[in-house]
């Protein structure tokens, strides 16, 4: 992070870029790449520049280094899978729990750090520019709930991170000391706190979807609440945002009717979504994947089946071969192969291939089960430019309403009637019976509602359950929690290493 903000104020460059979006706001062409010094004179600047902030949102699926592959690897759900044990030095270390800091992915830190830094420089500018007001207001709101959301993962991967505010002067960048995470999260409430009343209600979704709204930003200040214990305030933004459960909000959303329309390519912005990163199929190729102009989706590539096909007549779905990564663990088969979401969750390649129905070659630690919600079908490879591989459009959630229902019952406590409510919200719309609210209960079904999404591995952490699930994979107690600090960000700086990676 400090070297590659040295080389941002070196260049004193102004990153305009195009964000991995598929809708028109987020499609602006590039302008150029002018000095900072002589940007942010016009509201189209401060738009791009806006459109810059939001670009690191595609580390929820673009690139190889992703949070969705990554976070199921190192879950109880999944293997990290992939050609073999050296595929992806970072993923398989974390599915073993040998990460170091040399082999975890740098761009986890320095990738969301390059979006606080570009949110740094735009707030700086934006009170100079000179725009309508409540669109200022607008584009105010969005870089500071963005600029929360990148340093919510930040502490929630690392723990201990620098809080920065504001841009760094070259002889600034090396006497950076962590902050504490208390101070961080202080810091993510006052920006997201900040932005709801300057947020839409609703946006134009053929044309500003993938922008913040109030829900969305409500939506993440509830969940930041709830990962601190605080769970009171997060009942309160919770409840702001799922209204009557199985209803519609106030903002016009309400669960999907069919849980399967949700990994539909198709289904881009839908009521359900609170919180959507956005992928398109855009000429990305070899030379440019996991940069700014990637759109692509790589997840879709990453989870799909190595050298599949099957027989003429054969009834298996017609899949582009992948790279089998994130590979279903056989105890989380034998949890979900009764759940009506099982289907839409798994593709079990085991059964077809023992039917003579379909071959693929088996990769590292395969259990012939498949991440269904994100394997592509051959309709899906796009015929354009580029690469095949890397221009796979299906857009992704970071929260969607029934992960918000289950959580707004999490923070009810697991108990009354309101909790009850949200539960069986969930649970009815896959057609099954309403059971006894828990805590219990509600965790058993966020493993089944929100399989394979990246979120498992933070829920065993937060809930205090992950060395009971973890430690036969290697988790140590005390250590593995969080990710050891990329060694090429400690190098000459003042950040110390997190406990027990020295």
């Amino acid at each position: 992070m400090l070297q590659r903000i040295k080389f941002l104020i070196i260049t004193a460059i102004t990153i305009v870029v195009a964000v991995s979006c598929s809708t028109d706001f987020l499609e602006v062409e590039p302008k150029g790449l002018p000095l900072e010094v002589n940007y942010y004179k016009t509201e189209e600047e401060a738009k791009a520049g806006l459109i810059a902030v939001y670009d690191l949102m595609r580390k929820n699926s673009g690139g190889f280094e992703n949070m969705i592959t990554m976070f199921n690897a190192g879950s109880d759900d999944h293997f990290a899978g992939g050609g073999g044990p050296s595929d992806g030095a970072g993923i398989q270390s974390f599915s073993n729990y040998t990460i170091d800091a040399n082999t975890v992915p740098r761009s986890f830190w320095s990738d969301y750090y390059r979006g606080i830094y570009r949110a740094n420089i735009l707030l700086q500018k934006l009170p100079d520019v000179p725009m309508d007001v409540a669109v200022k207001a607008r584009f105010t709101a969005e870089t500071k709930a963005l600029r929360a959301f990148y340093y919510f993962n930040l502490v929630n991967m690392f723990k201990n991170v620098p809080l920065i505010l504001t841009p760094l002067a070259a002889s600034e960048i090396y006497t950076v000391t962590q902050a504490k995470p208390e101070d961080v999260y202080k810091q993510i409430e006052l920006d997201l706190t900040s932005a709801i009343s300057s947020l839409p209600a609703t946006i134009n979704k053929s044309v500003d979807g993938g922008r913040f709204t109030k829900g969305a930003a409500q939506a993440l200040l509830g969940k930041v609440y709830l990962y601190q214990g605080k769970n009171a305030l997060a009942a309160t933004q919770f409840l702001e945002v799922n209204g009557t459960p199985g209803g519609v909000n106030q903002y016009g959303n309400r669960l999907l009717a069919n849980f399967n329309d949700l990994w539909l390519v198709s289904s881009k912005f839908n009521t359900e979504s609170l919180l959507e990163v956005s992928h398109s199929s855009q000429n990305s190729h070899w030379g440019i994947w996991g940069g700014n102009a990637d759109e692509g989706n790589t997840v879709n590539v990453m989870v799909g089946p190595r050298s599949y096909s099957k027989p003429v007549g054969s009834p298996a779905p017609d899949l582009p071969s992948g790279w089998s990564f994130n590979v279903i663990t056989q105890e989380f088969y034998d949890v979900i192969k009764t759940d009506p979401r099982f289907g839409a969750t798994v593709l079990d390649l085991k059964a077809l291939k023992a039917a003579g129905q379909a071959s693929y070659f088996s990769g590292h630690m395969d259990t012939g089960y498949f991440l269904n919600k994100f394997i592509p079908r051959r309709s899906d490879v796009y015929s354009g430019g580029g690469d095949a591989v890397l221009n796979y459009k299906q857009n992704t959630y970071a929260i969607r309403l029934a992960d918000t229902y289950l959580m707004e019952a999490e923070a009810l406590g697991g108990t009354g009637a309101r909790a009850q409510a949200l539960l069986d919200a969930v649970r009815a719309r896959i057609g099954l019976p309403s059971i006894p609210v828990s805590l219990n209960a509600i965790a058993d079904e966020r493993r089944l509602e929100l399989a394979g999404e990246g979120f498992r591995f933070f829920d065993l952490v937060r809930t205090g359950k992950a060395a009971a699930e973890l430690s036969g994979r290697g988790f140590v107690a005390g250590k593995n929690e969080i990710f050891p600090i990329p060694y090429r960000e400690l190098e000459n700086t003042k950040l110390a290493q997190n406990p027990n990676y020295n």
